[in-house]
């Protein structure tokens, strides 16, 4: 099974449509404020997708721009979301 980074990196590239390999998203990569692809319907697009592929649920409340921050603070989030689901 693969690691939930490189879940949530194909997440990003296939949600977002980035032309990105899953390689060029690291830990640290900058999302929010970085992906022009990342705006406001890319977020709705991109909680959806994590919901579907993790089979996880996302309430309104839980999201904000500090989750999107970097893709090792969604990937965090998916796993502290996995754990309690």
């Amino acid at each position: 099974m693969p690691a939930t980074i490189d879940t949530v990196r194909d997440v990003l590239i296939d949600t977002l449509e980035l032309a990105h390999a899953p390689g060029d998203l690291a830990d640290d990569t900058e999302l929010f404020g970085a992906l022009p692809e990342l705006d406001s319907f890319g977020v709705v697009a991109l909680v959806g997708a994590l919901e579907d592929r993790f089979e996880i649920t996302i309430d309104d409340d839980e999201f904000g721009a500090e989750l999107f921050e970097t893709v090792g603070s969604l990937t965090r989030f998916v796993e502290a979301k996995l754990a309690t689901d």
